[in-house]
Parts: C-alpha cells; structure tokens; sequence
C-alpha cells in the first residue's frame, strides 16, 4: 500500500516519526506500547491493523513515541524521553499535526497496551482534546499488574521489575531490542515512571504530580472499546485491563474477550491479537463496526 513518512519537530533537535497510510476517511491515530514501535500495527509486507484499515477508506496515522521507530535521536544513555514529556508535548504535538493535515475530520484514537495508558492520561491532561475524538479503541491496555500467576512472576515481576532496572543502571537506559524482549527500546526515565504506575494503585505524574486518576473521575471520556485476550496471562490479562476501564472516567465503555469461547478463532495473546492471521477477519471487523457507529462523534 502507499505510506508516507512525515516528522514533527518538537525542539530543533528532536522529531516525532509519523507513519501514514492515507485514506479520504475519517482520521485513525495509532500508539504503540512500552518496548514497542509503531510496527506493531504494520508490517514490510503491508500487512498489519493500519493498512487493513487503510484499505477500508480510513486515513490511517501511526505515531513512534520519542526515540523509538523512526522518530530522533534514537534512545541511548543520557536521553530524557519520558512518559510526562510523551503526555504534555508528544501525543498533543502528533495530535496537532494530525488535525492540520485534515482540518476539521474527527479523529479516532487506536492504541496497543501501554499506548491507551498514555492516550487516557494526555485526556486526562487535556479534557478539552477529547472533543475532537469520536471514539477509543485499545487493544490489552492495562495500567496496573494486579493478577497472579507464573507468567506475572516471570514478565512482570523478575523480567520489567527486578532484571531490567539493573540492566538501566548499567546501560543507562533499557536495550529492550538487542536484548530481544522487546522490539524497541525504553529510556531510563520513561522506564522508571512506567514501572511506579504498574506497581502502584496511586496514578501520580513522577515529575510534576498530577494525579491522572483524580482527574479521569470528573470526565466523561469518548465511547471507548477495550479488546483483551484470553491467553494473555500478564501484559494485558483481562482483569487488568478492566481495572483500567474502571478508574478511566464515567463515559461509554465496552469489554471485549478475544476467546474461543466467545466465538473467536483462538484465544488471543498480548501480540498476536494485532499480528495473528486470523485477526482481519475474526475482530478486526468489530473495530470496523465500533469506528462506523460512533463516527463523528456519535454516541
């Protein structure tokens, strides 16, 4: 399919890498996760979330959080990426651009894990954004770790929060890529803040102190749909993520189970639910519909 690269400078020195797949539709912007690009929503043979929906008429827009995918300079030792800054100056910044290139077109907000916890605290933030947004979709987006099992214990517990802050201390940052446990690489800051709020019941900004949680309480958000998998045992475990849905807000919200038993093709993963064969014509078509009843903003 076409795409095009396009970069928004926040600083002289720092660009944000958005990859589009154009259509003359309603406008789709994409977020990844932590240790994650955008790739996760297209792949070099076109397949992927973004070009399927691009091939439907949508005007598709995946952003690469600072430092990851195309966006520079690259994560290294000493950068100051962080979550705050992603949430005040980069998600808004895309969203800008985004808005001018088709002024006017409401926006739907699409994001992979860790992403739809960034996109809730930018609304958080900012209530005022969400008026351009007609609707959310998250795929596996939790906030907090709350289940207990053995994958937990392996991902969640030795993996992100024993081994790795001693490989940030060393590295300076998290080489999540060469060390293949992730497909991108996190830096200290925006690692550190990642794991407070995964841990913590408190959902406080590290840096400055805005309680996103408090806020999210006062607001309505716009209708939002949560897709999980049945087989996603810790990254994105179902309860988790809706424990995410119950403190994002008083707005429409929709759980999803992405299982065997609820008639899909597989119990899905925390990856596979973008990447599995299956997904364009299992679930994929349930976001079609949710983008289709709410455009515009409606409901």
């Amino acid at each position: 399919m076409n795409a095009e690269s396009h970069f928004v400078e926040l600083d002289g020195e720092r660009c944000i890498h958005l990859r589009r797949f154009p259509g003359e539709g309603q406008v789709l912007f994409l977020l990844h996760g932590a240790i994650e690009n955008g790739r996760i929503f297209y792949s070099r043979s076109g397949r992927g979330l973004a070009p399927w929906l691009a091939e439907r008429g949508y005007d598709v827009w995946v952003m690469d959080l600072g430092g990851r995918g195309g966006s520079r300079p690259r994560i290294a030792r000493g950068s100051r990426y962080s979550q705050t800054d992603s949430i005040l100056r980069e998600i808004p910044a895309a969203q800008d651009y985004i808005g001018q290139q088709r002024p006017g077109v409401s926006q739907h907000w699409i994001a992979h894990s860790w992403g739809g916890v960034l996109m809730n605290a930018v609304l958080a933030r900012f209530p005022e954004r969400a008026r351009s947004v007609a609707s959310l979709v998250f795929f596996g987006s939790k906030r907090r770790v709350r289940v207990w099992n053995l994958r937990r214990l392996l991902y969640v517990d030795l993996i992100w929060c024993w081994l790795s802050p001693l490989i940030v201390l060393l590295a300076g940052y998290l080489p999540a890529r060469r060390l293949r446990f992730g497909s991108d690489d996190e830096s200290r800051l925006s690692f550190s803040h990642g794991r407070r709020w995964v841990r913590e019941t408190r959902w406080v900004d590290p840096i400055d102190g805005f309680d996103y949680r408090a806020a999210l309480a006062e607001q309505r958000l716009p209708p939002t749909l949560y897709l999980a998998g049945a087989a996603d045992a810790a990254l994105g475990h179902p309860e988790d993520v809706k424990r995410l849905m119950a403190e994002s807000g008083k707005g429409k919200q929709r759980f999803l189970l992405l299982a065997k038993a609820e008639g899909y093709a597989r119990d899905y993963g925390h990856i596979d639910m973008l990447t599995a064969p299956e997904a364009g014509e299992d679930h994929f078509p349930v976001v079609l519909d949710w983008l289709a009843e709410h455009g515009e903003g409606k409901g």
